[in-house]
Protein backbone atom coordinates (compact mmCIF):
# COMPACT_ATOMS: atom_id res chain seq x y z
CA UNK A 1 0.00 0.00 0.00
CA UNK A 2 0.93 3.65 -0.71
CA UNK A 3 1.78 5.73 2.39
CA UNK A 4 2.52 9.29 1.48
CA UNK A 5 4.72 11.06 3.37
CA UNK A 6 4.58 15.22 3.76
CA UNK A 7 8.43 16.24 5.18
CA UNK A 8 9.45 12.67 4.03
CA UNK A 9 13.09 14.19 3.53
CA UNK A 10 13.30 15.82 7.01
CA UNK A 11 14.62 14.34 10.38
CA UNK A 12 11.54 12.51 11.53
CA UNK A 13 10.29 11.82 7.98
CA UNK A 14 13.21 10.12 6.73
CA UNK A 15 13.62 7.90 9.78
CA UNK A 16 9.66 7.10 9.07
CA UNK A 17 10.16 6.33 5.07
CA UNK A 18 12.37 3.93 6.44
CA UNK A 19 10.57 1.95 8.91
CA UNK A 20 7.12 2.10 6.57
CA UNK A 21 9.00 0.51 3.40
CA UNK A 22 10.53 -2.34 6.07
CA UNK A 23 7.32 -3.11 7.25
CA UNK A 24 6.18 -3.81 3.59
CA UNK A 25 4.42 -0.18 2.73
CA UNK A 26 5.26 1.67 -0.26
CA UNK A 27 6.28 4.96 0.73
CA UNK A 28 5.82 8.46 -1.68
CA UNK A 29 8.15 11.43 -0.20
CA UNK A 30 7.08 14.86 -0.30
CA UNK A 31 9.48 17.81 0.47
CA UNK A 32 9.98 20.91 -0.84
CA UNK A 33 13.45 20.80 0.96
CA UNK A 34 13.42 23.95 2.55
CA UNK A 35 14.12 22.48 6.24
CA UNK A 36 16.04 18.78 4.73
CA UNK A 37 18.57 17.88 2.20
CA UNK A 38 18.78 15.93 -0.67
CA UNK A 39 21.74 13.91 1.06
CA UNK A 40 18.60 12.28 3.16
CA UNK A 41 17.20 10.61 -0.18
CA UNK A 42 21.11 8.83 -0.36
CA UNK A 43 21.06 8.03 3.18
CA UNK A 44 17.13 6.44 2.87
CA UNK A 45 18.62 4.69 -0.67
CA UNK A 46 21.60 3.03 0.93
CA UNK A 47 19.82 1.60 3.76
CA UNK A 48 17.35 0.47 1.70
CA UNK A 49 18.58 -0.33 -1.40
CA UNK A 50 15.60 0.76 -3.57
CA UNK A 51 14.78 4.54 -4.79
CA UNK A 52 12.10 5.94 -2.95
CA UNK A 53 9.75 8.20 -5.10
CA UNK A 54 10.23 11.93 -4.97
CA UNK A 55 8.20 15.05 -5.48
CA UNK A 56 9.99 18.22 -4.69
CA UNK A 57 6.79 20.37 -4.26
CA UNK A 58 5.46 22.49 -1.53
CA UNK A 59 2.77 20.73 -0.20
CA UNK A 60 1.00 24.33 0.33
CA UNK A 61 0.92 24.40 -3.43
CA UNK A 62 -2.92 23.13 -4.56
CA UNK A 63 -2.04 22.32 -8.20
CA UNK A 64 1.19 21.02 -7.48
CA UNK A 65 0.14 18.64 -4.96
CA UNK A 66 -3.41 17.33 -6.93
CA UNK A 67 -0.45 16.62 -9.49
CA UNK A 68 1.16 13.43 -7.09
CA UNK A 69 -1.81 12.17 -5.99
CA UNK A 70 -3.42 11.67 -9.74
CA UNK A 71 0.54 10.32 -10.50
CA UNK A 72 0.84 8.56 -7.50
CA UNK A 73 -2.82 6.21 -7.97
CA UNK A 74 -4.17 4.80 -5.12
CA UNK A 75 -2.53 6.62 -1.94
CA UNK A 76 -4.33 4.30 0.57
CA UNK A 77 -2.68 7.22 3.87
CA UNK A 78 -0.92 10.04 4.43
CA UNK A 79 1.54 10.94 7.28
CA UNK A 80 1.82 14.50 7.38
CA UNK A 81 5.19 15.91 8.90
CA UNK A 82 5.93 19.32 6.30
CA UNK A 83 6.35 21.59 8.97
CA UNK A 84 8.02 24.26 10.14
CA UNK A 85 8.99 23.41 13.60
CA UNK A 86 11.70 26.03 15.70
CA UNK A 87 9.98 27.24 18.38
CA UNK A 88 12.07 30.26 18.78
CA UNK A 89 11.92 31.03 15.29
CA UNK A 90 7.89 30.60 14.98
CA UNK A 91 8.27 33.33 18.13
CA UNK A 92 10.34 35.80 15.75
CA UNK A 93 8.44 34.99 12.62
CA UNK A 94 4.80 34.12 13.58
CA UNK A 95 3.29 34.80 10.20
CA UNK A 96 5.80 32.19 9.03
CA UNK A 97 4.33 29.63 10.74
CA UNK A 98 0.85 30.29 10.46
CA UNK A 99 1.18 30.19 6.73
CA UNK A 100 3.40 27.18 6.41
CA UNK A 101 1.68 25.21 9.23
CA UNK A 102 -1.81 25.50 9.04
CA UNK A 103 -1.63 26.11 5.22
CA UNK A 104 -0.05 23.10 4.12
CA UNK A 105 -2.56 21.05 6.53
CA UNK A 106 -5.66 23.23 5.00
CA UNK A 107 -4.27 22.32 1.32
CA UNK A 108 -3.35 18.56 2.14
CA UNK A 109 -7.15 18.01 3.53
CA UNK A 110 -8.14 19.34 0.34
CA UNK A 111 -6.22 17.56 -1.94
CA UNK A 112 -7.23 14.45 0.28
CA UNK A 113 -10.73 14.93 0.30
CA UNK A 114 -10.35 15.07 -3.98
CA UNK A 115 -8.99 12.28 -4.19
CA UNK A 116 -10.77 10.14 -1.55
CA UNK A 117 -8.02 9.36 0.85
CA UNK A 118 -9.37 9.53 4.31
CA UNK A 119 -6.63 8.21 6.78
CA UNK A 120 -4.09 10.84 8.09
CA UNK A 121 -1.50 10.26 10.60
CA UNK A 122 -0.86 13.96 12.13
CA UNK A 123 2.76 15.33 13.19
CA UNK A 124 1.42 17.28 16.53
CA UNK A 125 3.32 17.58 19.31
CA UNK A 126 3.55 18.09 23.31
CA UNK A 127 3.67 21.99 22.92
CA UNK A 128 -0.26 21.88 22.36
CA UNK A 129 -0.24 21.58 26.02
CA UNK A 130 1.30 24.73 27.01
CA UNK A 131 2.75 25.27 30.60
CA UNK A 132 0.41 21.90 32.18
CA UNK A 133 -0.69 22.02 35.10
CA UNK A 134 0.81 18.38 36.80
CA UNK A 135 2.92 15.70 35.37
CA UNK A 136 3.24 13.47 33.46
CA UNK A 137 0.81 14.69 31.00
CA UNK A 138 -2.30 12.12 29.98
CA UNK A 139 -3.95 12.69 25.89
CA UNK A 140 -6.76 13.52 28.73
CA UNK A 141 -4.40 16.68 30.24
CA UNK A 142 -6.49 19.86 29.50
CA UNK A 143 -4.25 22.01 26.53
CA UNK A 144 -3.31 25.33 27.88
CA UNK A 145 -2.39 28.39 26.09
CA UNK A 146 0.56 27.39 23.89
CA UNK A 147 3.90 29.23 24.78
CA UNK A 148 4.80 30.23 21.47
CA UNK A 149 3.35 30.77 17.74
CA UNK A 150 4.79 26.88 16.61
CA UNK A 151 2.76 25.52 19.45
CA UNK A 152 -0.46 27.34 18.60
CA UNK A 153 -0.14 26.06 15.29
CA UNK A 154 -0.30 22.13 16.22
CA UNK A 155 -3.23 23.42 18.43
CA UNK A 156 -5.10 24.84 15.25
CA UNK A 157 -4.52 21.61 13.10
CA UNK A 158 -5.73 19.01 16.04
CA UNK A 159 -8.73 21.64 16.13
CA UNK A 160 -8.91 21.18 12.16
CA UNK A 161 -8.89 18.23 12.04
CA UNK A 162 -11.41 17.58 14.49
CA UNK A 163 -13.78 19.82 13.29
CA UNK A 164 -13.37 17.99 10.01
CA UNK A 165 -14.21 14.66 11.50
CA UNK A 166 -17.79 16.31 12.23
CA UNK A 167 -18.39 16.80 8.46
CA UNK A 168 -17.06 13.56 7.24
CA UNK A 169 -13.30 14.48 6.93
CA UNK A 170 -10.25 11.73 7.34
CA UNK A 171 -9.68 9.18 10.05
CA UNK A 172 -7.01 10.41 11.96
CA UNK A 173 -4.64 9.50 14.35
CA UNK A 174 -2.65 12.58 16.33
CA UNK A 175 0.76 11.77 17.41
CA UNK A 176 1.83 14.28 20.11
CA UNK A 177 5.57 13.65 19.94
CA UNK A 178 7.91 14.86 22.64
CA UNK A 179 11.48 15.35 22.14
CA UNK A 180 13.12 12.87 19.31
CA UNK A 181 16.83 12.62 19.34
CA UNK A 182 19.59 9.86 17.90
CA UNK A 183 19.69 8.53 14.52
CA UNK A 184 19.57 5.24 11.88
CA UNK A 185 21.65 3.04 13.81
CA UNK A 186 23.50 2.46 9.92
CA UNK A 187 24.70 6.09 10.66
CA UNK A 188 23.13 7.28 7.34
CA UNK A 189 20.16 9.26 8.18
CA UNK A 190 19.94 11.71 11.22
CA UNK A 191 18.87 14.82 12.88
CA UNK A 192 20.86 17.86 10.21
CA UNK A 193 19.62 21.60 10.94
CA UNK A 194 20.09 23.75 8.76
CA UNK A 195 22.53 26.55 10.46
CA UNK A 196 22.59 26.48 14.34
CA UNK A 197 20.37 24.12 15.98
CA UNK A 198 17.47 25.00 17.64
CA UNK A 199 17.55 21.91 19.37
CA UNK A 200 19.51 20.53 22.39
CA UNK A 201 20.79 17.66 20.81
CA UNK A 202 22.83 18.50 17.57
CA UNK A 203 24.45 21.37 19.35
CA UNK A 204 25.40 18.85 22.06
CA UNK A 205 27.07 16.58 19.03
CA UNK A 206 28.45 20.01 17.18
CA UNK A 207 30.04 21.57 19.91
CA UNK A 208 31.91 17.75 20.85
CA UNK A 209 32.68 17.73 17.36
CA UNK A 210 34.21 21.49 17.61
CA UNK A 211 31.64 23.07 15.22
CA UNK A 212 30.34 25.51 17.90
CA UNK A 213 33.00 26.92 20.33
CA UNK A 214 30.56 26.17 23.55
CA UNK A 215 26.73 25.08 24.66
CA UNK A 216 24.55 27.91 25.80
CA UNK A 217 21.66 26.27 28.65
CA UNK A 218 19.08 29.10 28.42
CA UNK A 219 18.24 28.87 31.71
CA UNK A 220 19.44 27.14 35.22
CA UNK A 221 16.41 29.12 37.68
CA UNK A 222 13.59 26.57 36.42
CA UNK A 223 12.00 24.90 39.07
CA UNK A 224 13.24 21.61 38.20
CA UNK A 225 15.96 19.22 39.83
CA UNK A 226 18.96 21.35 38.90
CA UNK A 227 17.12 24.25 37.87
CA UNK A 228 16.99 23.07 34.12
CA UNK A 229 14.48 22.48 32.02
CA UNK A 230 12.91 18.95 31.77
CA UNK A 231 11.91 17.06 28.42
CA UNK A 232 10.83 13.95 27.65
CA UNK A 233 13.77 12.77 24.91
CA UNK A 234 12.78 9.81 22.80
CA UNK A 235 14.78 7.98 20.35
CA UNK A 236 13.56 8.90 16.30
CA UNK A 237 13.42 5.37 15.25
CA UNK A 238 11.03 4.80 18.30
CA UNK A 239 9.33 7.55 17.30
CA UNK A 240 9.13 6.22 13.22
CA UNK A 241 8.11 2.86 14.14
CA UNK A 242 5.26 4.59 16.25
CA UNK A 243 3.74 6.01 13.07
CA UNK A 244 3.76 2.42 11.75
CA UNK A 245 1.47 1.36 14.36
CA UNK A 246 -0.86 4.49 13.46
CA UNK A 247 -1.03 3.75 10.02
CA UNK A 248 -1.43 0.02 10.36
CA UNK A 249 -4.67 0.79 13.05
CA UNK A 250 -6.21 3.06 10.31
CA UNK A 251 -5.51 0.61 7.24
CA UNK A 252 -7.27 -1.99 9.76
CA UNK A 253 -10.00 0.12 10.54
CA UNK A 254 -8.98 -0.82 14.35
CA UNK A 255 -9.72 3.22 15.35
CA UNK A 256 -12.70 3.42 17.95
CA UNK A 257 -13.06 7.39 17.00
CA UNK A 258 -12.43 9.47 13.79
CA UNK A 259 -9.79 11.37 15.52
CA UNK A 260 -7.90 9.47 18.09
CA UNK A 261 -5.15 11.09 20.35
CA UNK A 262 -2.05 9.10 21.30
CA UNK A 263 1.43 10.96 23.07
CA UNK A 264 4.41 9.06 21.82
CA UNK A 265 7.20 9.81 24.50
CA UNK A 266 9.39 7.44 26.68
CA UNK A 267 7.33 8.34 29.82
CA UNK A 268 10.40 9.75 31.76
CA UNK A 269 11.77 13.54 32.26
CA UNK A 270 15.40 14.48 31.90
CA UNK A 271 16.71 17.57 32.45
CA UNK A 272 18.92 19.61 30.37
CA UNK A 273 22.03 18.65 32.66
CA UNK A 274 21.33 15.42 32.87
CA UNK A 275 21.46 15.20 28.98
CA UNK A 276 24.66 16.48 28.67
CA UNK A 277 25.99 14.66 31.34
CA UNK A 278 24.63 11.52 29.78
CA UNK A 279 26.22 12.87 26.41
CA UNK A 280 29.22 13.00 28.24
CA UNK A 281 29.22 9.46 29.84
CA UNK A 282 27.98 7.61 26.79
CA UNK A 283 30.95 9.28 23.90
CA UNK A 284 33.51 9.91 26.60
CA UNK A 285 33.47 13.76 25.57
CA UNK A 286 33.80 16.62 27.60
CA UNK A 287 31.46 19.33 26.33
CA UNK A 288 32.32 22.82 26.87
CA UNK A 289 28.97 24.67 28.11
CA UNK A 290 27.59 28.02 29.74
CA UNK A 291 24.68 29.11 31.24
CA UNK A 292 22.69 31.97 29.88
CA UNK A 293 18.65 33.45 30.03
CA UNK A 294 15.97 31.71 29.36
CA UNK A 295 14.62 31.67 26.03
CA UNK A 296 11.60 33.10 25.10
CA UNK A 297 8.79 29.96 24.31
CA UNK A 298 10.27 27.42 26.33
CA UNK A 299 8.11 25.34 28.41
CA UNK A 300 9.67 24.70 32.17
CA UNK A 301 9.01 21.27 32.27
CA UNK A 302 7.10 18.47 30.35
CA UNK A 303 6.97 14.49 29.74
CA UNK A 304 4.52 12.28 29.05
CA UNK A 305 2.49 9.79 30.33
CA UNK A 306 3.07 6.65 27.36
CA UNK A 307 0.16 4.42 28.98
CA UNK A 308 -2.90 4.75 26.17
CA UNK A 309 -0.27 4.20 23.46
CA UNK A 310 1.11 1.23 25.09
CA UNK A 311 -2.60 -0.14 26.00
CA UNK A 312 -4.48 0.96 22.83
CA UNK A 313 -1.52 0.84 20.43
CA UNK A 314 0.62 -1.15 21.44
CA UNK A 315 3.41 1.01 21.04
CA UNK A 316 6.37 0.93 23.99
CA UNK A 317 10.23 3.11 23.19
CA UNK A 318 13.02 0.83 23.45
CA UNK A 319 15.90 2.86 23.79
CA UNK A 320 17.87 4.13 26.29
CA UNK A 321 18.66 7.73 26.58
CA UNK A 322 22.16 6.56 26.65
CA UNK A 323 21.86 4.39 23.58
CA UNK A 324 20.05 7.52 21.72
CA UNK A 325 22.75 10.11 22.58
CA UNK A 326 25.49 7.21 21.50
CA UNK A 327 23.88 7.28 17.80
CA UNK A 328 24.04 10.82 17.91
CA UNK A 329 27.30 10.80 18.23
CA UNK A 330 28.01 8.51 15.70
CA UNK A 331 25.34 10.30 12.92
CA UNK A 332 27.89 13.06 14.10
CA UNK A 333 30.88 11.72 13.86
CA UNK A 334 29.74 9.73 10.22
CA UNK A 335 28.91 13.63 9.30
CA UNK A 336 32.43 14.89 10.02
CA UNK A 337 34.32 11.85 8.19
CA UNK A 338 32.01 12.74 4.98
CA UNK A 339 33.00 16.51 5.04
Amino acid sequence: MKILVTGGAGYIGSHAVVELQEAGYQPVIVDNFSNSQETALAGIEAILQVKVPVYRIDCANVAALRGVFAAEKDIAAVIHFAAHKAVGESVAEPLKYYQNNVGSLLTLLQVMGEFGVDKLVFSSSCTVYGVPDALPVTEATPTQPANSPYGRTKQMAEDILRDMAGANGPHTILLRYFNPIGAHASARIGELPLGVPNNLVPFITQTAAGLREKLMIYGTDYATADGSCVRDYIHVVDLAQAHVVAVRRLLAGAATERVETFNVGTGRGNTVLEVIHAFEQASGQQLNYAIGPRRPGDVPAIFADATKAAEVLGFETKTSLADSLASSWKWQQALSMSE
